[in-house]
């Protein structure tokens, strides 16, 4: 794991190393403030297809303000994971969950377009998944495009249900103890 400061009540148990389907390996763990720099960065350069995907439009602007509330968690209702390239420590990925109300948390994934197609959002949403159970969440919800078809596999293995309406997917994924704790990576 890359050296990081630690936020309070930071969770060890969520840092993991996974090797995806492609033999490349991640080092995954929860997200800290001092990644908001790498965080402001990878928004601002990845391409118009991830951003559009990710935020349903444009991201939003990354004032100091904005990228404190993305990064300043309290692993409990807010929770975020980020993913490193195992052998050069740069973010790939990052996913996170919102609690919306009690029991259900919205959900939101983001992978380097590199990365993609070897297991990475199915291994961080896993791990994600894992945490929200753990605090009481027991569904995730999302909107995504439904044109959108890595996402849509990605709900329908985890036997979710979705509404489309005016080209937006409305998500939601009932979480399985069981099946969170067999599968984390």
């Amino acid at each position: 794991m890359t050296a990081h400061r630690r936020s309070p009540g930071y969770p060890t148990a969520f840092e993991r190393q996974v090797t995806l389907r492609d033999g490349r390996r991640v080092a995954i763990r929860p997200l800290v403030p001092d990644d908001a720099a790498e965080l402001a960065e990878a928004i601002r350069t990845a391409d118009a297809d991830t951003l559009h995907r990710r935020f349903l439009g444009g991201p939003p602007p990354l004032t100091a303000k904005v990228l404190d509330y993305l990064t300043r968690l309290d692993y409990r209702t807010r929770f975020a994971l980020v993913a490193r390239d195992a052998e050069t420590g740069r973010g790939v990925g990052v996913a996170r969950y919102e609690q919306l109300r009690p029991g259900t948390a919205e959900v939101a994934v983001a992978v380097d377009p590199g990365w993609r197609r070897v297991g990475l959002a199915t291994s961080l949403v896993r791990l994600l998944a894992e945490a929200a159970l753990q605090r009481g969440i027991h569904q995730f919800a999302a909107s995504y495009l439904a044109g959108n078809r890595p996402v849509a596999a990605l709900a329908e293995e985890a036997g979710g249900t979705s509404l489309i309406k005016d080209g937006i997917a409305e998500l939601v994924i009932p979480l399985d103890t069981q099946a969170a704790t067999d599968r984390s990576p």
